[in-house]
């Protein structure tokens, strides 16, 4: 056997628009990507999303989900559009989209008054209560409803935990073939010898190895349970609308502060911070960026076109 170690999986994160409500001349409306491999996960999709990935080269034809936290414009209304410039570029995989009840309703209204036609199938999935919607081989997306004007939900990407590290030389003290056993055991899977031996894949790897974590708020104030929806995440994709002075505002409104986001990360033990959904109202985002910080460090304000790799831990 000639490659004894566990693939390596690229994870990145792009964000297509920051803007809240409003686009700006610097920001579009919600869209982040996440690239795995050679998967995109898309959460939410406003207005223009469609151009914002031409700028961004993040491509059209790429196994895609897309999730939408709620069905307000500036989240959902770049759907018709993306799917519509799929099309006409003959896209032919199939696209997966998850959101709250009434997606559906909004998808077939639109394909009906616009009459478009798709060259690819739409699987339109509703979520009705918090939990695990998708379920991969390599990873689950769960989620939980948030505390929004309106229906709205906040998502999380989960990697499933990965075999730990190889050890051939304990393979070939159990006499173990160096074959597709080795793969095997690099798997997690016990195997059967010709012998009858059982040699469990603990025997010849190190302690399983945690995936990567990344939430996704979407608008929303803090609520109860997103500290354990959260909780050891690598990233947290938080809402930041309005700066501290507007926290009464934000209450209304259904959204979150700085310091709000900031203390979310913290009780929830989370790796780094990342805010976005910026109000137009800030030209310059430094405002929001020290509030958040004084109460968790490792914060970012997003841009449109920030790109953030997430590299698998190899401990």
């Amino acid at each position: 056997m000639k490659n004894n170690k566990v693939k390596k999986v690229s994870m990145k994160i792009i964000f297509l628009g920051t803007a809240g409500s409003i686009p700006t001349l610097s920001r579009s409306l919600s869209a982040i990507v996440l690239k795995r491999q050679n998967e995109q996960i898309m959460f939410d999709c406003g207005e223009g999303t469609q151009r914002q990935i031409l700028k961004a080269k993040t491509g059209f034809h790429k196994k895609m989900k897309i999730l939408i936290s709620h069905l307000h414009g500036d989240h959902v209304l770049g759907l018709p559009g993306l799917l519509q410039t799929m099309a006409l570029m003959n896209r032919q995989k199939k696209i997966e989209i998850y959101g709250p009840v009434g997606i559906k309703q909004f998808m077939e209204c639109s394909r009906e008054i616009l009459k478009f036609g798709l060259t690819f199938p739409v699987d339109l999935v509703e979520i009705v209560n918090s939990g695990i919607v998708c379920d991969e081989k390599e990873y689950y997306i769960e989620a939980i409803k948030s505390s929004h004007s309106e229906t709205s939900l906040s998502y999380g990407f989960v990697e499933k935990p990965r075999p730990g590290k190889f050890f051939p030389e304990n393979a070939r003290k159990l006499n173990v073939p160096e074959s597709k056993f080795w793969s095997k055991l690099q798997e997690g899977k016990d195997i059967k010898l010709s012998d009858g031996r059982i040699v469990k894949s603990s025997d010849v790897t190190g302690p399983f190895r945690k995936g990567r974590k990344i939430i996704y708020s979407g608008d929303t104030r803090p609520f109860k349970n997103f500290k354990k929806f959260a909780y050891d995440a690598d990233l947290i994709i938080h809402e930041s609308t309005f700066d501290d002075s507007l926290i009464e505002k934000a209450l209304i409104d259904g959204h979150s502060t700085p310091s709000q986001a900031a203390e979310e990360a913290k009780k929830a033990k989370a790796k780094k911070l990342i805010l976005t959904h910026i109000s137009a109202r800030y030209s310059d985002s430094n405002i929001l960026f020290k509030q958040a910080q004084k109460i968790f460090e490792n914060t970012i304000i997003a841009e449109d076109f920030m790109e953030l790799e997430l590299p698998l831990i190899e401990n």
